[in-house]
């Protein structure tokens, strides 16, 4: 469902999504917590049904399986992974980072290792490696979006869609990359055009909750905050759709105390980078 690299342009954030996968590492609309949370991009690699439901005994299991064979380029990409959706984002860099040491050939050590890097804030060191995680020759529609989510968090819009654009040319409609694509368009405070890409997006079959809860902030934005909350709470039991709108209220509120400090509206790109 995706956040920490070079200084980051100030962006607003609250705690934990996505899961991106992403991106996209996440949020309002995650599984895991009721709490607020930053509308979030994804990073291509971890979609919200795949995430662990309890991130600490992953990390555990994958430690164990890392320790043991340090050069085990799967081990060391699943523990990196179990390092991400357990918040340790420090640590998955560092893991990641001596992997493909050990491992330079392996693009798929070298995508999580620069997932890891967007997690972790460090956005231009992530949106290299992520280059060399694929070949034009041979591109991967992930790493692409990926790359996307990065250049929108280092302010690089109009960049990013290229990219984005690129994506969609090998997947046609696919909403994650969609959803990344409305997360720019808010960010560069389009928001009609951010409604109407997120819409797209949310009327794929693959659509998630993240995506959908993305289109409820934009439409927040717009001033339909009736229409937003009931996107918020669609399909949800009572309690837990109460809380999901507590936090979105929140979340439009740091908007507008954003808005008059003149910082950036609250979007994390994240997530569909995981």
């Amino acid at each position: 469902m995706l956040r920490q690299l070079l200084p980051p342009p100030r962006f607003a954030r609250l705690i934990a999504f996505i899961g991106s996968s992403a991106v996209v590492a996440l949020g309002l609309c995650s599984c895991q917590t009721s709490g607020p949370s930053d509308i979030t991009g994804s990073l291509g690699d971890q979609t919200e049904s795949s995430r662990p439901a309890e991130p600490r005994r992953e990390v555990g299991f994958y430690r164990d399986r890392f320790r043991a064979n340090p050069k085990d380029a799967d081990a060391a990409l699943e523990y990196g992974k179990a390092l991400r959706a357990a918040g340790q984002r420090a640590q998955a860099v560092a893991v990641l980072e001596q992997a493909t040491i050990a491992n330079p050939g392996s693009k798929a050590l070298l995508a999580g290792f620069g997932r890891a890097l967007a997690d972790n804030g460090n956005f231009q060191q992530a949106f290299d490696v992520l280059g060399r995680a694929h070949s034009p020759e041979d591109p991967d529609w992930r790493i692409l979006s990926a790359q996307g989510a990065v250049l929108d968090q280092l302010g690089r819009y109009e960049e990013a869609r290229q990219y984005y654009a690129s994506a969609l040319k090998i997947v046609p409609d696919e909403p994650t990359v969609l959803s990344n694509l409305g997360l720019s368009y808010i960010l560069s405070k389009d928001l009609p055009k951010a409604e109407e890409t997120l819409r797209r997006a949310h009327s794929q079959a693959g659509a998630d909750q993240r995506i959908r809860t993305n289109l409820a902030f934009v439409v927040g934005l717009q001033g339909r905050v009736a229409e937003a909350e009931g996107l918020v709470k669609a399909d949800l039991p009572p309690e837990e759709a109460a809380a999901k709108v507590a936090a979105f209220k929140q979340l439009l509120s740091r908007k507008e105390h954003a808005r008059a400090d003149g910082d950036k509206i609250p979007v994390a790109a994240a997530a569909h980078a995981d």
